[in-house]
């Protein structure tokens, strides 16, 4: 008897941590230490309001501190390259958007990582760009600028925050897909191009809504279309610019932005950092804040997330080398 009472006081204690294990094992990942979202650009501007956003409300959701640093520069590069090398564990996020993440893949030689390198996680916001012109150009749909263009073949010119971003890259595509021809002239960000496109300096850009909508309601520039597939909430009257020309029946564009984690990170924590920002596109204030951005929300599952990146990837790529466009990372 007292042979196997020992032996049944020497079995629980073996006994006892596999059944927390496996408690363990079936419940939500969390964090175990500070989490941080690393931003690959400047403050101020779309991907890091949406970082701001996100990171006190993964902070009370998750019961760990949150974190936003800015790490801009190389197009994004320097800060996408910094969340490559992290531990995957979940505590190193990355909020990245369609130009490191999309179109640097294709426009940048000897980029330091690969598009296999991160996972994606969950979408925050996209919106589309628009088309906007000085009110002295002889157009006021989209159809007669290209009518424009093509009478004075490389005599207009458009503006662009720089060369490779998404308003450059819509504008190049425009160009391609209506066969007309115009000069680019790149600026250094989107507010400097605005400026010089209501100084009558160029004649049209494409310009983020997000930034540009303050000059449209001024009147300051003429709207003629926005870039993504449907119109928007918040320029009603403005047509998507696939509606109004066969040649651009395909054009859809969104800068975009969401979160991605390294390529190793484990799958719960990849499913509960999507459900956490599930809960979040669901909330009132960020549903508010992406109806005054003139934002949509992109809130998808990791693989729906994923679907869309791949499909950026594609078309951006297809772009880039119709146009021959490549650059060094700087």
């Amino acid at each position: 008897m007292i042979r196997l009472t020992r032996r049944a006081a020497l079995a629980l204690p073996l006994a006892t941590p596999f059944v927390a294990h496996a408690q363990d094992a079936s419940a939500p990942w969390r964090p175990s230490q500070t989490m941080r979202i690393v931003v690959p650009a400047a403050p101020g501007g779309t991907a890091d309001i949406s970082a701001r956003l996100l990171a006190p409300f993964l902070q009370a959701h998750l019961g760990q501190s949150c974190v936003v640093e800015n790490r801009s520069g190389a197009g994004g590069v320097i800060g996408t390259q910094e969340v490559v090398r992290a531990t995957p564990d979940g505590h190193t996020l990355l909020l990245g958007n369609i130009g490191p993440q999309a179109i640097g893949l294709s426009l940048y030689r000897s980029l330091p990582y690969k598009r296999e390198d991160l996972t994606p996680v969950c979408g925050t916001v996209r919106g589309p760009n628009v088309l906007v012109v000085h009110p002295s150009v002889p157009a006021n749909t989209l159809p007669e600028l290209v009518a424009h263009l093509k009478k004075n073949p490389g005599k207009l010119s458009f503006g662009s925050p720089g060369v490779g971003q998404s308003p450059h890259l819509t504008g190049v595509w425009f160009n391609q897909a209506t066969g007309t021809e115009a000069i680019h002239v790149p600026f250094r960000g989107a507010g400097p191009a605005a400026l010089e496109l209501v100084a009558g300096n160029i004649q049209y850009m494409w310009d983020n809504l997000t930034s540009g909508i303050t000059q449209i309601r001024a009147g300051r520039v003429r709207a003629l279309a926005v870039s993504s597939a449907d119109r928007n909430p918040q320029l009603p009257d403005v047509p998507a610019a696939r509606e109004t020309m066969p040649e651009l029946a395909a054009f859809d564009v969104n800068t975009w932005f969401g979160i991605f984690v390294p390529s190793a990170t484990p799958r719960p924590v990849v499913d509960s950092l999507n459900a956490a920002m599930k809960a979040w596109h669901e909330t009132e204030e960020v549903k508010a804040r992406w109806r005054e951005m003139g934002g949509v929300s992109l809130y998808g599952t990791p693989e729906q997330f994923a679907a869309f990146v791949a499909n950026e990837v594609q078309k951006w790529g297809e772009v880039i080398r119709k146009e021959g466009l490549q650059l060094e990372v700087g």
